[in-house]
This record gives structure tokens, sequence and C-alpha cells, in this order.
């Protein structure tokens, strides 16, 4: 964890070790992080209420969903990144250094540097 980090309570973590936070990081109120896999927020990036961040997928066969196999994939937030309230990460989604995310979307993609996007699917705006 950097310097000068900030989460508000409460706050919800799988398990909490795979969680990376650069420097005056902040997370607000509700946040959600599922952690089986590394999750890397960068420098002074800030994420607003109730943002859920996701690296736990599961197979697209019904049948190995049944039988509980699980993948999970890492989930990487670059510096200076605002991320609206409300808005999910999925697996394996990267957000660009600068971006911003609006509330309430969901980010299936990449997202590159500078770069806002919004909506469900989130795209850029």
């Amino acid at each position: 964890m950097g310097r000068d980090c900030w989460i508000e309570a409460p706050f919800h973590c799988s398990y909490g070790f795979n969680i990376r936070l650069g420097e005056r990081a902040y997370l607000n109120a509700g946040c959600v992080v599922l952690d089986s896999a590394p999750v890397s927020i960068g420098a002074h990036s800030m994420l607003g209420p109730g943002v859920q961040i996701y690296c736990a997928d599961h197979h697209r066969d019904p049948s190995k969903r049944r039988e509980g196999i699980e993948r999970a994939l890492p989930v990487s937030i670059g510096a200076d990144v605002w991320i609206g309230g409300g808005a999910i990460l999925l697996p394996g989604v990267t957000i660009g250094d600068g971006a911003i995310v609006a509330a309430g979307a969901v980010v299936a993609r990449d997202v590159p540097a500078g770069v806002r996007v919004a909506g469900v699917p989130a795209r850029p705006i």
C-alpha cells in the first residue's frame, strides 16, 4: 500500500493480499474488490462509492460451471484514474492512466490512457 491511501467503510474484498494501492489512492464507501487475482490501483486514482472490481470468472460451458470450475483474471487501474460511483470492472480489464469511467458504467474491455467511457457496456465518449 502506498502512502496516504484511504478506504472508506464499508469495504469488502475476497482476500485482501492481492490488492496493490498506489500513493494517495482513494476508495469511497461500499467498494467491493473480488481479488481472486491481482488488483492494482495506481497512484492518485479515485473510486466512487459502490465501485465493484471482479477478478473471478466462470466457465462458459454450463456443465463446467456445475463442476465449480472457476478462473480469475487480474484487473489493473493506472495512475490518476477516476471511476464514478457504481461502476463495475469485469475480469481482465486494464484502465489506462488518466482515464475516466462514468458512474454506473460496466467495463468489459480495456480503457486506453486518457479516454472517458460510459454506458453498459462502457464505450468511449
